[in-house]
């Protein structure tokens, strides 16, 4: 094993954003330039100038006039935009006109300078947004450092900023950047870490950016940057200096791949410098390089990793591993798999889970985005009306560490730590034997017993099965579930010949835990094979979790689950067959010119499927030997057979509901735009949860419009808050699936609404059960077939009196509870 075999490479990884065509020019369509309190324009050294806003006062609104300018100040290569600046004794706005909707900077320049009357160091004040708070209590103390905020807002007709200084206290500002930015700047979805679904719903989100790092190389100025953008050395952020050696190519050689990375995302400098790893004095050849940044509490952070192999002289000499904070982000990487040359820019996106962050700092080589909280802040837990927005007072100061885990937009998301460690090793000749399901159970996760073990003290761990030893066949469960005969052991060979040895033309369906393939067993029978995503570790837990959930399970209504494998460090799990797919494809029906288009769904067929979804949660709720709560309802989890009977499925997230508490305390997951808020807050899981989740499913099946759709206005983006704000103006039917909208009956719909409405409510305890859920769906359909039953007469009033008929006077169906 010669040294160059083991040779670690680390190829650069930084956080930009955003994409446009290779060598395409970028012009904002809103491109304000503000010098808070200068009487000229001031040009910076980049090009670019900024005007006085005594010459443009139509933006500033305040009630005083006041002003402070210095010819120098006590900072090294500071700008000149930092020699002037505008005071608020009291609340201050400035507004920009919008001339395309869109995303744009806020960036925000702070430094106190002198004024004979007021003392800027002192000064704490909030700057807000109509719907963001950017920055709560805020102060620049420090005369020896200037203050650079960064942020991404979505912004429509009007972006106001709006200037709140503490009671007794002053606000002040130097200069003030509204532009905008191209519509692709922020993904719509990221990959989750921890591995789950992907995070959906990103651009719907206000950010701000933390750190933007260049490494390997020096700071790339805003000059040369496209959109204006500063990357720093990553220098003082590197955790491991003496194992790093930095790389330096012409940036010229530099290519971008078609439809990929551009120079908008980062410009040439910033790809073409990257670390190696150098020959450190350590034993072990599998050491990491990694980078520390320091992050706040209290949100998701959005991350961009950047590569570029400036290292290797020809294709496939690499393959990588990434982590974040000990879970694998990416796993078995070959650039040249995904760029088919050297030099070639390649990014990747993710959004960290608070749940995976512990101790308030990031080891990463990336720019990282920090998105709003729940009280749609970026600084802290006030609202933009100033109220406080977190959790109850009275908590603990650890309660408040940990509260409100989660993604969703509008809600409270705490955050804490972020590791990424990136490990470069030249691809060994075996490389395709050693890439097995254990090859990512590496020494950093030795703190998990059931996975690793040591031998005699050393620190060489000893790599196991994932639930037994490495040395048998297959694992524990396997064992486990014959002595119980719970489910069905499938050998691997078996799956494989099921599947064509998993051959990419049987996936039907690909999700957080692997693909899905569809297979024959038993001469013809077919299933549905979920194979685990060997990367995921926690991908194991969800695995463990279905069997015990399954396996304990028989209901019309839920999808059986017919046996696993987990021989060969698979994780595999075989279902009955589906053959109608997930109720989702049916909302929104086919692509255009598919060969086989999915017909639309009628109102009664909706209804159907919805009954036997609620049939399913009512009896996982109340059926079981204990309460089971499923905490991942939405439409891809509602399953349809050849009879489109609806049946729930995918139990990796479930949880045993212990019912004299009433509730089981967990991080927070689920799928965004579903998930429930008050357990988003509380992290305090119930039956109730599932009921809102279910609710919000409801609005879908009525619309067939996605349950958040970051592309339409503000006000619309969230489908069950649009939905019950129109439903209380009574213009609900706008936003009906055309397709049926003309044939729900009045009464039908309204007892639909109802019940979807109460399930939305905001606390749980207001909610009503699955069972009283099903009773409304159930009653809801029989109105819908007596109106279908009526002979309609072309006389309008007629119809009208029958329609009415329908809905006020038939007898309610029994309860299914009594």
């Amino acid at each position: 094993m010669g040294e160059e075999r083991y040779r670690h490479l680390l190829l650069l990884l930084i956080v930009s954003l955003f994409f446009i065509k290779t060598h395409s020019s970028f012009t904002p369509s809103d491109n304000y330039l503000i010098n808070c309190g200068s009487s000229a324009e001031t040009k910076l050294p980049d090009g670019r100038t900024f005007k006085s806003d005594q010459q443009s006062v139509s933006f500033l609104q305040t009630e005083e006039d006041i002003k402070t300018s210095v010819d120098t100040i006590p900072v090294s290569d500071t700008l000149p935009l930092y020699l002037t600046a505008r005071i608020f004794p009291g609340k201050a706005t400035y507004s920009f006109y919008i001339s395309r909707p869109g995303r744009h900077w806020i960036r925000l320049h702070f430094y106190p300078l002198p004024h004979p009357l007021y003392n800027l160091t002192d000064s704490v004040f909030s700057v807000t947004t109509d719907t963001t708070v950017l920055l709560h209590d805020f102060s620049a103390t420090n005369p020896s450092s200037v203050v650079f905020k960064e942020y991404l807002v979505y912004a429509s007709e009007k972006l106001s900023l709006y200037f709140k200084p503490h009671k007794g206290s002053i606000a002040f500002i130097n200069a003030v950047e509204i532009i905008s930015v191209p519509d692709e700047l922020v993904p719509d979805s990221a990959s989750s870490v921890p591995q789950s679904p992907d995070f959906k719903g990103l651009s719907s989100f206000s950010l701000q950016v933390s750190h933007r790092l260049n490494i390997g190389g020096d700071q790339v100025s805003s000059k040369i940057d496209p959109l204006s953008r500063t990357w720093l050395s990553d220098k003082p952020y590197n955790s491991f200096p003496e194992g790093t050696r930095n790389v330096t190519v012409d940036p010229k050689t530099i290519t971008y791949p078609e439809g990929g990375a551009t120079e908008l995302i980062a410009p040439n400098p910033v790809y073409a410098s990257a670390a190696e790893m150098a020959d450190a004095q350590t034993s072990e050849p599998n050491f990491n390089l990694s980078w520390s940044v320091s992050v706040d509490s209290g949100h998701d952070y959005f991350i961009r990793l950047h590569f570029c192999d400036v290292v290797s002289k020809s294709l496939n000499e690499l393959v990588f591993n990434v982590f974040i904070n000990k879970f694998i982000a990416i796993s078995g990487l070959d650039l040249s798999t995904k760029t088919n040359a050297l030099g070639t820019a390649y990014y990747a996106d993710f959004v960290l889970n608070a749940s995976a962050i512990t101790n308030g700092s990031i080891l990463v080589q990336v720019e990282i985005m920090k998105l709003n909280n729940a009280a749609g802040s970026l600084d802290g837990l006030f609202g933009v009306d100033g109220k406080y927005r977190g959790p109850s007072i009275g908590m603990s100061s650890k309660k408040l560490a940990i509260a409100g885990i989660g993604f969703v937009m509008g809600l409270t998301a705490f955050f804490g730590v972020v590791v990424l460690l990136v490990r470069w090793q030249r691809r060994p000749k075996d490389w395709q034997k050693q890439n097995s399901f254990s090859s990512w159970l590496l020494p950093l996760h030795a703190g998990h017993s059931s996975f690793m073990s040591s031998k005699g003290g050393s620190t060489t761990s000893r790599k196991m099965s994932i639930f037994g030893s490495k040395k048998s066949k297959s694992n524990g469960f396997s064992s486990f579930f014959s002595n119980q005969g719970l489910g069905r052991y499938f050998p691997f060979t078996e799956l494989q010949t099921a599947t064509q040895n998993f051959d990419e033309k049987s996936v039907i369906g690909v999700g957080g835990f692997g693909k899905v393939y569809i297979g024959e067993i038993d001469g013809g029978t077919q299933v549905a094979i979920k194979r685990g995503n060997q990367s995921s570790e926690q991908g194991i837990n969800e695995f463990q979790t279905e069997i015990q959930m399954l396996s304990k399970l028989r209901h019309r209504h839920l999808v059986s689950l017919i046996g696993f494998c987990d021989e060969n460090k698979e994780m595999i799990l075989v279902y009955e067959y589906m053959s109608n797919g997930p109720l989702r494809d049916h909302l929104y029906g086919s692509k255009e010119n598919d060969p086989n288009p999915i017909p639309t769904l009628s109102w009664k067929q909706r209804l159907e499927i919805c009954i036997g979804s609620a049939r399913g949660l009512h009896y996982l709720h109340t059926g079981a030997a204990q309460g089971i709560i499923h905490r991942d309802v939405k439409t891809t989890n509602i399953l349809l057979d050849e009879n489109l009977v609806a049946k729930v499925s995918d139990f990796g997230l479930s949880k045993d509901a212990p019912m004299e508490q009433g509730h089981v305390s967990t991080a927070v997951k689920g799928s965004f735009g579903y998930l429930d808020p008050e357990y988003f807050r509380r992290q305090q899981l119930t039956d109730k949860s599932d009921v809102y989740s279910f609710g919000v499913v409801l609005f879908e099946v009525l619309c067939a419009r996605p349950v958040i759709n970051p592309q339409l206005p503000r006000e619309q983006v969230n489908l069950a808050e649009y939905a019950m704000n129109l439903h209380r103006k009574g213009k609900l039917e706008t936003i009906i699936d055309p397709k049926i909208v003309g044939t729900i009956s009045k009464g039908s719909l309204r007892k639909f609404v109802e019940a979807a409405e109460k399930c939305l409510a905001e606390y749980g305890v207001d909610r009503p059960g699955m069972g009283d859920v099903l009773w409304n769906l159930e009653y809801a359909l029989q109105l819908q077939e007596a109106s279908a039953q009526v002979d309609l007469s072309e006389d309008e009033s007629t119809m009208n009196i029958q329609v009415d008929f329908s809905g006020e006077e038939m007898q309610s169906p029994p309860h299914p509870l009594l």
